[in-house]
């Protein structure tokens, strides 16, 4: 196992299994979200949390920042009451305070600014607390921002312009970063998609959720959940430019040089959805000004730049990157400055 630390434990207060993994402290102490949503099984949640504090390290060598990969899972077994989410989250809270500030935490699927302001309760190591309580709030906008950024850029890559005018969008998950990046597309025709019907916006066109990969489309913004590309829907992909929020968007690495061979220019999922991370590092830990803050996350476009013009895929580019930001970070200092 890769992994520095896995703990699981079962809550004292909610029954429920919950788990922290830490990637890696390479740079930094690890950070990472709290997932909390119904699994089968309880080791799909473990297996969640092992691949996405791994992505989680990628995500923060990559953007260049100071801080390890970490994620941590509350796997709901029963229906989720007002009690049971508190329950849950205060066992939750008491396990992030044994770390002892090595593994950080905010938001992330099925969780929000209050339940982090729950979680404060019992650790000081919790971020995006609600902002009338001194935190910064949901990471959705700059998250968007910083996939707005990576979709620019990958534009220009792949059309020759960063306008998307006239262009074709489609975007598979309207929650909360997928609305924000369909609204600052107004050039563009953009087609929307999600398994919730009541999301369905009058504003853009519809396409059903098992219809949308294989829309025609020059950009396809995957922003619901992860696994989208396999060897089996590579094939259907109808897009020129994939770039888009959603964690984990391959089955497995080397499908990135299936789409390589499709002509589809993928930008790996831990590069373009770094902007929450790089925006509320910079604003709770760096103390820097909103401006400042945004400033950093729109640079996701510069390190697109890199990924895209590397002699690998997307992928390896994107890698080697991380990796050599994290070898360099355990040289000795005469050694890592050469």
């Amino acid at each position: 196992m890769e992994h520095e630390d896995v703990t699981i434990r079962r809550g004292r207060r909610s029954g429920l299994p919950m788990m922290i993994a830490v990637h890696s402290r390479a740079l930094g102490p690890a950070v990472g979200g709290v997932r909390m949503r119904h699994y089968a099984d309880w080791r799909d949640g473990m297996e969640d949390a092992l691949r996405l504090s791994e992505a989680m390290t990628y995500k923060c060598a990559a953007a260049d920042l100071a801080f390890g990969g970490g994620k941590s899972v509350i796997a709901l077994d029963r229906p989720l009451t007002p009690e049971l989410r508190q329950a849950a989250l205060e066992d939750l809270g008491d396990l992030i305070a044994s770390l002892d500030g090595s593994y950080l935490t905010g938001p992330d699927v099925g969780t929000g600014p209050a339940d982090m302001a729950v979680l404060r309760q019992r650790t000081p190591h919790v971020f995006c607390l609600p902002e009338e309580q001194g935190g910064t709030g949901s990471s959705s906008i700059p998250t968007a921002v910083g996939v707005l950024a990576a979709l620019r850029a990958g534009a220009r890559h792949v059309f020759g312009s960063e306008s998307l005018d006239g262009r074709t969008v489609v975007i598979s998950g309207m929650g909360s970063v997928g609305s924000l990046v369909a609204k600052e597309l107004p050039g563009a025709r953009v087609i929307v998609s999600d398994v919730d019907p009541a999301r369905r916006d009058p504003a853009y066109e519809w396409v059903e959720p098992e219809e949308a990969l294989r829309t025609p489309a020059d950009v396809f913004v995957p922003a619901a959940v992860g696994g989208v590309f396999d060897p089996r829907t590579v094939p259907e992909v109808g897009a020129q430019l994939v770039v888009g929020p959603a964690n984990n968007q391959l089955a497995a690495d080397s499908v990135a040089e299936l789409l390589v061979q499709r002509g589809i220019t993928w930008i790996p999922d831990f590069v373009a959805s770094a902007g929450g991370a790089v925006y509320t590092l910079a604003r709770e830990i760096g103390h820097l000004s909103h401006d400042e803050a945004m400033r950093r996350v729109e640079a996701i476009g510069s390190t697109v730049d890199t990924v895209l013009t590397g002699e690998g895929n997307p992928l390896e580019n994107a890698l080697n990157l991380a990796k050599e930001r994290l070898t360099r970070s355990a040289l000795p200092a005469g050694e890592a400055s050469r």
